[in-house]
């Protein structure tokens, strides 16, 4: 308040809300497009498009999300049709209940990689923690997440975060205006990118994919 001439944009900064000259860039809010280009990027890279999802039990948000995860993979591969015959189709989820361990979590993504076969996991972001990711590095399937622990696990594909850098580039001409007090929503990115799993051809598919979802051109969820 006491220069009011200055435009602050806050940055990671908790419980603070936009107001007067303080612009806030906002938490990622958004779980259907990750989702969404999670299931679309797992089907493109998984032999026989065995993919799965680790979602909390009784959670609106994260059925939605499986929701757009599988509509990701049919949006690349439509019938995505099989050589073998599974008891099953893919993708496969596993619900976690809210009381369970957090040491635990693991023996859920055992389920879905030693009993129903699937070879990529999305984990859902309330479910990721570093532990639990560094784990499942140890299992041989490959991993996409919307934020990688250090050390980097095994098997780590992508994140999918937003990107902070674009999110200040597009608000600055308005906050250089003195334009400022509202809540900065920050595109999503891709980052963190392991090559061997993800060519840079199929990286420019994702990234094609990733451009559309946040225009607008693609719908994450049935009509």
């Amino acid at each position: 308040p006491t220069a009011p001439q200055a435009q602050f944009l806050a940055v990671n900064i908790p419980n603070l809300t936009a107001g007067g000259n303080v612009s806030v860039l906002a938490g990622d809010a958004q779980a259907d497009i990750p989702a969404f280009l999670a299931g679309y990027t797992a089907a493109m890279i998984t032999d026989e498009y065995h993919i799965g999802m680790v979602i909390p039990q009784g959670n609106a948000d994260a059925q939605r999300a499986f929701n757009a995860f599988s509509n990701g993979k049919t949006y690349y591969c439509g019938l995505c049709r099989t050589f073998y015959i599974l008891p099953y189709d893919f993708p496969q989820y596993i619900e976690v209940p809210p009381d369970e361990d957090p040491s635990r979590y693991g023996g859920y993504a055992n389920a879905l990689i030693n009993d129903r076969k699937v070879y990529t996991l999305f984990i859902y972001p309330d479910l990721a923690n570093a532990d639990f990711l560094s784990y499942v590095g140890t299992t041989g399937a490959m991993i996409i997440g919307t934020k990688m622990p250090e050390p980097r696990p095994g098997g780590w594909v992508m994140t999918i975060q937003p990107d902070t850098i674009k999110a200040i580039q597009t608000s600055w001409p308005n906050l250089i205006a003195g334009q400022g007090g509202v809540t900065v929503q920050s595109p999503l990115g891709i980052a963190d990118v392991d090559p061997a799993l993800l060519s840079l051809g199929k990286q420019r598919l994702v990234q094609e994919t990733l451009d559309a979802l946040l225009a607008g051109r693609i719908s994450t969820s049935n009509p």
